[in-house]
């Protein structure tokens, strides 16, 4: 036997507690501060990358060989990386990589928010619980975008457009983990 009155028309069984399942569109965080959030997220991203890329470059090496021969060509200088250059990237994108697991992986898929997120005010939770989704179900969400945008630059598109006219506000990638965004 249930707890809940018959079903009339026009009503709804009010949501379990920590269920999401009913709520109006206006209650799923918009997608300008979505966007706002991601480019939140990938800014460390890009400057640990940027740093990587300056010293590879600041670094570089010139080789010049100096040598007549029967075609008379003179010297001829060639440039390249160097050790330090090579290992100054490598690193880098070690770092920015290890960024990205623990922001968009660890803190978003414990707390739902990710540090774009903290910042725009929303978070990340799962579509029947409302709780956060978890480290797995996080990095596959952001796996989604990653094959989403390897794919085509159109499926990219459609992934990350479709909150502007969805009910629940849901990406491409939400919509395969059965995630929403909801502000705090």
């Amino acid at each position: 036997m249930t707890d809940h009155p018959p079903p009339q028309v026009g009503f709804a069984y009010p949501p379990q507690p920590g269920s999401v399942d009913g709520l109006p569109r206006d209650a799923y965080t918009p997608w300008l501060p979505r966007v706002i959030a991601y480019l939140i997220d990938y800014l460390p991203f890009a400057l640990i990358n940027g740093v990587g890329w300056a010293v590879l470059f600041a670094t570089q090496e010139t080789a010049c060989i100096a040598g007549t021969s029967e075609y008379e060509i003179g010297e001829f200088c060639a440039t390249g990386a160097s050790p330090v250059g090579q290992l100054s990237l490598a690193l880098a994108a070690i770092l920015a990589l290890g960024y990205l697991i623990w922001n968009l992986g660890y803190r978003q898929g414990r707390t739902g928010s990710s540090i774009g997120k903290s910042v725009m005010k929303f978070k990340v939770v799962a579509e029947k619980t409302g709780q956060p989704i978890g480290f797995g179900m996080s990095v596959v969400r952001e796996l989604v975008y990653l094959v989403a945008a390897g794919l085509c630059g159109i499926v990219w598109l459609v992934a990350v457009l479709l909150p502007l006219w969805d009910h629940k506000r849901q990406s491409l990638a939400d919509k395969i983990v059965s995630s929403i965004c909801l502000p705090l």
